[in-house]
C-alpha cells in the first residue's frame, strides 16, 4: 500500500482519495465552525487568520473581475482556495497523503469551473455568448470557433493536470526521502512542499477567475 496513505489505510485504496477530500472538508468545516463562533474559548488569532485570507482572496478578485463579480463568485473562488490548498498539505504530513494528488479530484474541481464558466456566459449574455467564440473578423469566424472549442475543452484537461502532476510529484518524492534518510534531508522539502502548495492553489484559482472573466465579461 501506498506509504502516505496509511492514516486512511481501512478504506481500500481505490477509496483512499475520497477519504482524504472528506477528510480536508471536514478539517474545514470544524475550523470554519470555530472562525465563525463567538464564544470566549476561541482564540482569536483562528478568526482573524481566516478574515485575512478571505479579505485577500475577495481583493485580488476585485483587481482582475471588478467588485460586483467579485462578490458574485468570491464563494466558489474562496471554497476552491481553501479546500486545494489543505489538501495539499495534507500530504506534508508523515502517514498521510494529498487529495489532489489524485486525478479524480482534480478533474471534478476542474470540472466545477469549466461548467460555471459556461452556465455563467450564458446567463450573462444569452445567445450573445456565442460571439465570444467567433473571433473579431467575420470571415474567419466559423474557423475560430472550431477553434475556440477545441480550446476551451482542453481547459479542464490542462487546469486539472497542472495541480495533479505537480503535487502528485512532490507527494512521491517526499515519501523516497522519507524512505532513504527518515530524519533530516525530508525536512527542508516538507517546507519547500508548503510554498509549492501556496503556489499550486494560486494558479489553479488564478486560471479560475480568469476563465470566469472572459465568460462575464463582454465581447468587442
Amino acid at each position: 500500500m501506498h506509504e502516505g496513505y496509511m492514516f486512511l489505510g481501512f478504506l481500500g485504496h481505490e477509496y483512499l482519495p475520497l477519504g482524504y477530500a472528506a477528510l480536508t472538508v471536514l478539517i474545514l468545516i470544524i475550523f470554519g465552525k470555530i472562525a465563525t463562533s463567538n464564544l470566549a474559548l476561541v482564540p482569536t488569532g483562528i478568526q482573524n487568520f481566516f478574515e485575512v485570507v478571505l479579505e485577500t482572496v475577495l481583493n485580488f478578485m476585485a483587481e482582475l473581475m471588478g467588485e460586483k463579480n467579485a462578490r458574485k463568485f468570491f464563494p466558489m473562488i474562496a471554497t476552491f482556495s481553501l479546500f486545494i490548498f489543505t489538501a495539499n498539505l495534507m500530504g506534508v504530513f508523515p502517514g498521510m497523503a494529498s487529495a489532489t494528488a489524485n486525478l479524480n479530484i482534480t478533474v471534478a474541481c476542474a470540472l466545477i469551473v469549466f461548467f460555471t464558466v459556461h452556465i455563467s456566459g450564458v446567463r450573462e449574455h444569452g445567445f450573445k455568448y456565442l460571439k465570444h467564440f467567433m473571433g473579431p473578423v467575420l470571415w474567419l469566424a466559423p474557423l475560430m470557433f472550431v477553434i475556440e472549442i477545441i480550446g476551451h475543452l482542453a481547459r479542464p484537461v490542462s487546469h486539472s493536470l497542472r495541480l495533479f502532476g505537480n503535487i502528485m510529484g512532490e507527494d512521491t518524492l517526499l515519501i523516497i526521502l522519507a524512505g532513504m534518510v527518515p530524519f533530516l534531508l525530508p525536512i527542508p522539502i516538507m517546507a519547500f512542499m508548503v510554498f509549492t502548495s501556496l503556489v499550486q492553489t494560486f494558479v489553479f484559482v488564478l486560471l479560475a477567475i480568469l476563465y470566469v472573466q472572459g465568460a462575464v465579461e463582454h465581447a468587442h
